[in-house]
């Protein structure tokens, strides 16, 4: 017997036949399509990751005293959540989160989670992993009064469009929600790469933030990682944030299942944690970075829309609603981008272009778009 979401292929293989095609290009491939870091790990985190690496014994699932320290500073520090240890829970990276969330509060049959209509895919494999029905919808009239909502997904900065959430929509989802006693989940992985000034000047807002929930964090839960601020995607580091006795339940059943983040990772998180400064550098590359790969696209034709913040630029064609045509366009020049279509039906007009590559490769992707 089949099992429903492993039984399509990975859509990232789809773009084998253009990575052939790119790779013929004269000066080599121009990767802009997933979104992995390739800058270096920051040498203060791999020199903790080292110090910690004689770790005999199993970690904790909750973490060490040091990184729930870490954490709730965080936490206060960069997105203005004052938490406490019970709210806060490390994970094997933010994906294996998204994915595994629907199983882990329980839900299956009959029940249905809400995810964004352009989104992660991920969002909707583990839905459908828990045997959860999919409500693709970005207005909470789509789904409010709806007694089968069980879990509401938001994301924000979006991946891929780069759209931010406002405050008064967070709290008008988290109204919502509470009316039919349904978890709201945030994925919140891009919050620290915001470009539009309201957004640079304010902060992207999280789910969590006092001003958002008066400090009442009851049915809500946030996602972060640290893959992209920090260039730990080979780390697998990451951590979930919230309600108590959401948390309590979560974390039980992770150390039934053994889901504990190894030791020196946790190190090395207390590491990145702790230190803003490498985090402001990055951001500082991915916006030289973003500039360039803007005015190249914009003067090739390109429209970008949202993009407000996050690692990626969301463009189109005037006009035209086939995003596999300019990925074979772009492959032509040895440009490798993300296909919308990976995004759900409404996105096939658009592609997904990644700040994630160095700065040689993003300025030769720049001359090859030059009309």
């Amino acid at each position: 017997m089949g099992f429903a979401p492993f039984d399509e292929d990975y859509p990232w293989d789809a773009l084998i036949p253009y990575r052939q095609t790119a790779a013929a290009h004269p000066g080599g491939v121009v990767d802009l399509s997933i979104g992995t870091p390739v800058d270096p790990t920051p040498q203060l985190v791999q020199q903790a990751l080292a110090d910690a690496a004689n770790a005999p014994g199993y970690p904790t699932v909750a973490g060490t005293p040091e990184l729930r320290r870490a954490l709730t500073g965080w936490w206060a520090r960069r997105r203005s959540a004052h938490l406490t240890e019970p709210e806060i829970l490390a994970t094997i990276g933010s994906k294996e989160l998204v994915g595994l969330l629907p199983s882990l509060l329980g839900l299956g049959e009959g029940d249905a989670v809400v995810v964004p209509t352009t989104a992660y895919p991920t969002y909707e494999v583990g839905a459908r992993l828990a045997g959860a029905t999919v409500i693709p919808a970005d207005d909470v009239a789509a789904w409010e009064g709806n007694n089968r909502v069980r879990l509401v997904w938001v994301n924000s900065p979006a991946n891929p469009t780069g759209a931010v959430i406002g405050r008064e929509e967070l709290q008008r989802i988290i109204a919502a929600a509470r009316n039919l006693g349904a978890v709201v989940a945030s994925d919140e992985c891009y919050a620290e790469l915001p470009w539009t000034p309201t957004w640079v000047e304010t902060g992207v807002p999280s789910l969590l933030a006092d001003d958002v929930t008066n400090g009442d964090r009851s049915g809500l839960l946030a996602a972060y990682s640290l893959s992209k601020q920090s260039n730990l995607a080979g780390y697998r580091a990451a951590f979930i944030a919230g309600d108590a006795d959401l948390i309590a339940k979560i974390s039980l059943l992770r150390r039934h299942l053994g889901m504990m983040v190894p030791a020196p990772v946790q190190a090395a998180m207390v590491a990145a944690l702790n230190d803003d400064e490498h985090v402001r550098q990055g951001r500082e590359r991915y916006g030289r970075r973003r500039e360039i790969l803007l005015q190249a696209l914009t003067a090739a034709g390109f429209i970008i829309d949202h993009s407000e913040a996050g690692l990626y630029l969301w463009a189109r064609r005037e006009g035209s609603d086939d995003c596999w045509q300019i990925v074979g366009e772009l492959a032509e020049n040895g440009i490798i981008v993300g296909p919308g279509a990976f995004y759900g039906s409404g996105a096939r007009g658009h592609v997904r272009i990644s700040l994630t590559a160095t700065d040689e490769r993003v300025e030769q992707a720049a001359a090859r778009l030059a009309p």
